[in-house]
């Protein structure tokens, strides 16, 4: 077979604009028919348009997507990676039919499975078992098919005991568990995940990443877009990067992980934190600034001070600080929680702020980044990744001559232990000739 004809998925000159403050006309009823009686007209305006989509015109115009250009073969795991913002969602939205594109022209050859958030498509008033099927028809499968299949469904997602009650009572975690399993199992040519994962524990995460890995050998695809550097690098063949809705890399996965690293630790050292819009939250109490002991030198084993700068719009008595140390690709190596902790904190209108001290630091040396999330115990606030960069300097942890190597030695450097050595049964004494 060639490859023409073994492409699956074909994305050529793919661009999505939307409009901020403001509703695009022809999202509504009204704007859709004079558009289409407009139609002519407006092919006159098209070059204003390009003009518009290069960014040299009307600053109320935001393209999430330009020029995307890449195509997928059957039977191929294609990784996306970016930072928030770089439009991995957008992408995935088009390839699923949920939002139209603004240019360009995707074909798509098979039936599409898409999991883009926890419970997507799931009606919360009806049970487990009426939500599989509801699901399974919408995928384009028969109710005996999806009898046939229902069991395994069940019993991969794990909430057996639960199928016949509504989904309203469902924690996210059994949502999303429930959903995959959906997805997973009504034999879809093409599976489309986004981070999805994430809500799962270790245990159900390794089980979908096994189901991913059957999926794409049976020769079937997928299209995964995750954080997970690790998730990215056990399981696609190959992985396209995106930055500020353009494709900066399409090739091997080692390669994109590395430049999703730099890229990660040149924004954690690079601009301001106040002007970041790579964040999520209310933004009613917002990080402005980040700091390290006081701006001196961090070492291994040392005591450490993160000094964050809070503007806050309100009175808040049940503040929440998370503060994660990544490594790796952000994959999480070291958590401070303040609420876990039993560390009450209270900020309020104005200016304020947090100090988390250590009094030795049990991190290998090497760069690490911060993620932060501020909150109340009932409302995320601000929630930013790579909001600093702490570079742990070398150091003589144990004064014997030898500095801990995080190359192999882990990730974390422990207290002194104490070490002995017992003979328990001593072998016999050689006899004489």
């Amino acid at each position: 077979m060639s490859a023409a004809t073994d492409t699956v998925i074909s994305v050529q000159n793919l661009g999505k604009r939307y409009r901020l403050g403001r509703r695009d006309p022809k999202q509504t009823l009204v704007g859709t028919v004079k558009s289409l009686l407009l139609y002519p007209i407006n092919n006159f305006r098209r070059l204003a348009e390009r003009k518009s989509f290069r960014g040299e015109e009307d600053d109320s115009i935001l393209w999430a997507l330009k020029d995307v250009n890449f195509a997928v073969q059957r039977g191929e795991v294609l990784g996306i990676v970016g930072h928030n913002g770089a439009g991995k969602s957008s992408v995935l939205k088009i390839l699923s039919r949920i939002t139209p594109p603004t240019t360009g022209r995707v074909e798509i050859k098979g039936r599409v499975a898409s999991l883009l958030e926890v419970g997507t498509g799931f009606h919360t008033e009806l049970s487990g078992r009426d939500n599989v099927y509801m699901n399974g028809t919408v995928l384009g499968m028969s109710r005996r098919e999806i009898t046939e299949k229902f069991a395994e469904i069940v019993a991969f997602s794990g909430v057996e005991k639960h199928i016949d009650t509504p989904i309203k009572f469902y924690s996210s975690g059994m949502k999303v568990r429930l959903a995959f399993s959906v997805a997973a199992h009504l034999n879809p040519e093409i599976m489309i995940i986004d981070e999805v994962l994430a809500v799962g524990d270790l245990a159900f995460q390794q089980k979908c990443l096994g189901k991913m890995e059957d999926v794409a050998k049976s020769g079937r695809t997928v299209l995964f877009v995750s954080h997970n550097m690790a998730a990215v690098e056990a399981l696609c063949s190959r992985c396209i990067m995106l930055e500020h809705g353009r494709i900066t890399y399409d090739g091997t996965v080692p390669e994109a992980i590395h430049r999703y690293r730099q890229a990660s630790l040149t924004q954690a050292q690079s601009g301001s934190l106040a002007t970041r819009t790579d964040r999520t939250g209310s933004g009613r109490i917002r990080v402005s600034a980040i700091r390290f002991n006081d701006g001196r030198d961090v070492v291994a084993h040392g005591p450490l001070t993160v000094e964050l700068q809070l503007e806050s719009e309100l009175h808040a008595g049940d503040l929440l600080v998370v503060v994660k140390f990544c490594r790796n690709y952000q994959d999480v190596v070291m958590l401070a929680d303040n609420v876990l902790q039993n560390r009450p904190l209270t900020v309020v209108p104005g200016t304020n702020k947090v100090r988390l001290t250590f009094d030795r630091l049990r991190l290998m040396p090497g760069d690490y980044l911060i993620d932060l999330y501020v909150g109340t115990t009932k409302t995320p606030q601000d929630k930013i990744s790579n909001a600093g960069l702490l570079s742990v300097r070398e150091r003589d942890v144990y004064d014997s001559g030898i500095t801990p190597d995080p190359g192999k030695d882990g990730y974390y450097i422990p207290d002194a232990c104490g070490w002995s050595a017992t003979p328990v049964s001593p072998a016999p004494a050689p006899q004489a000739p």
